[in-house]
Order: C-alpha cells, then sequence, then structure tokens
C-alpha cells in the first residue's frame, strides 16, 4: 500500500508575523518536525505552499526528497492546498497534516493508516462531536474527487468535502489518547503562546 503525507504550509500567520511552517522550534523549522514524524510511514511527502517564493523558501530548508508544490487555484485555504496535495501524491492514501504541529504521534498516524483500508477516510472526532479533517488519512482518489466537486460548487471548507465522502470511519480522540496520552498530535502553534509553550513542551520532554 503507497502512502503520502500531504503537509499544508501555505498559511502565513498575521499573530506570528511570519510563515508559521518556517518557524524554527529547536534549532530547525516547524514543518521539519511534521517531516520528521512521517518519516518511517510514507512512501512520500508533499508540501503544498500557496506562492513561487514561499515554495522557494522551502525548498532552501528541505530535503530534496520532499515535493514542494505551490497551490493551483487562486483562493487559499486548507481545502485548495488539499486538492493540490491529493493531486500530485502517488500513494492510494493520504495523510493530510498542517505545519504547526510538532509534536505528532508516529503510533497515531500508523493506527489512522491502518484504519482507513476500504474506507474513503478516517478522521478523528472528539467526544463533543468536532472532527480533525486536517490529522486524517483519506484515500487519495475519492477525496480528489470530493475536493474537486466542493470547490466547483463554490464552498471552501474542509467538513463540505468530508460530507461528500461515502464511507468515512470516524476514531474517538479518547481511543487515540491510549497512544498518546495527552493527545499532543493536535497541539498546534497558533500565536506566540503556543510556541513558548512548544519550546517548554519540547525542554520537559
Amino acid at each position: 500500500m503507497n502512502r503520502s503525507a500531504v503537509i499544508l504550509a501555505g498559511g502565513f500567520s498575521s499573530r506570528l508575523g511570519q510563515d508559521k511552517g518556517l518557524l524554527q522550534l529547536a534549532n530547525k523549522p516547524l514543518v521539519s518536525h511534521v517531516l520528521d514524524a512521517v518519516e518511517s510511514i510514507v512512501n512520500e511527502k508533499i508540501v503544498v505552499v500557496s506562492s513561487n517564493l514561499q515554495a522557494d523558501n522551502y525548498k532552501k530548508v528541505l530535503d530534496s526528497t520532499v515535493k514542494v508544490i505551490v497551490d493551483d487555484e487562486e483562493l487559499h485555504g486548507p481545502l485548495v492546498g488539499a486538492k493540490s496535495g491529493f493531486k500530485v501524491a502517488c500513494g492510494d492514501f493520504s495523510l493530510l497534516l498542517p505545519s504547526d504541529t510538532p509534536f505528532l504521534s508516529r503510533d497515531v498516524l500508523s493506527l489512522l493508516f491502518e484504519l482507513c483500508i476500504n474506507r474513503a477516510a478516517v478522521i478523528p472526532r472528539w467526544p463533543n462531536g468536532y472532527i480533525e479533517p486536517l490529522h486524517a488519512v483519506y484515500q487519495t482518489r475519492m477525496a480528489l474527487e470530493a475536493a474537486e466537486s466542493t470547490l466547483r460548487m463554490g464552498e471552501v471548507n474542509m467538513r463540505s468535502m468530508v460530507d461528500k465522502l461515502r464511507g468515512v470511519r470516524y476514531v474517538s480522540t479518547l481511543v487515540l489518547q491510549q497512544l498518546d496520552p495527552e493527545l499532543r498530535t493536535f497541539f498546534n502553534v497558533n500565536t506566540l503562546l503556543d510556541f513558548k509553550k512548544a519550546e517548554k513542551m519540547l525542554k520537559d520532554a
């Protein structure tokens, strides 16, 4: 089973004042922490950015084995980035992730892949019903078709794409907590406070 990782790095953080994926945490860019987490569980790594300038900046710091691609639409956002990634992914299944999650659990990601056999997607879901479509595994072709259809209809949110998929398996975060007790997999760096917390978490690890 060929597996791809599609990492979304197109967003510029106004709260951090710079490109989040390139923010240095423990002497390496945030996006590199994500790439390290998927290293042994996927066959290809794709980073999706929103401009050629951003692509150049990422290519300077990433290994040449990582494919850096630019969104192929004028619109930007997670759904557009996901569609662009699915379009070039060679894997039967694609793990979709944001570039600002430095504490991903390899065990959790591996489980999502295992649960996706014969499914259109496997998506974590919190007890309150909130889903994590950006920490999920998708059947690549099905997800591409659903993303393209959603965008054609003028909708730009991930939930609309997920609603078009048939055969989605939701996995409770309570189950994932057995592999990742503090659910650090879902911790992302949005603010300077988050960044400081991430630094402390690394020091305490």
